[in-house]
């Protein structure tokens, strides 16, 4: 297996994450995930890292937004955690969180959150073994 690789993408190479996270926001159509994407990046800060194999082969994605929050102060919320596949298990999603973390930590965050479907159990393995605590339930109401 090819080095891993992890690189923030730009307005550029966002098309090149599509693939992967199509795998996580099936809902969304591209132009629909590229439009967003560019709208985040000015609203909140959103930012996107890839992991790339090889010939800079997508793998894994994670997409990123600084937060401040009066119970927990400044944090890095992971919005969106995505692995390949073919690439499950390989060490992918740990890198990708091991960078997320690094770049809290470079940012002065005290804390990396995230949310995760009820349904993803596999995911919350994952998070689970990488040192994740469990807080509570995310309620949301649609208007």
């Amino acid at each position: 297996m090819s080095v891993l690789r992890i690189e923030e993408i730009d307005d550029n190479g966002l098309a090149r994450t599509w693939p992967v996270m199509a795998q996580l926001r099936p809902h969304l159509s591209e132009a629909e995930f590229l439009a967003t994407v560019r709208r985040l990046r000015t609203t909140d800060g959103f930012r996107i890292f890839a992991a790339t194999r090889g010939g800079g082969d997508v793998v894994g994605v994670a997409g990123v937004r600084p937060m401040e929050l009066l119970y927990c102060g400044r944090i890095l919320q992971i919005d969106d955690l995505v692995v390949s596949e073919a690439e499950r298990s390989t060490g992918v999603g740990k890198a990708l969180v091991d960078h997320v973390k690094a770049e809290a930590r470079a940012q002065g965050r005290s804390e990396v959150h995230l949310d995760s479907a009820l349904v993803r159990a596999d995911a919350h393995r994952f998070y689970d073994r990488e040192g994740f605590e469990r807080l509570g339930y995310h309620f949301r109401i649609r208007l």
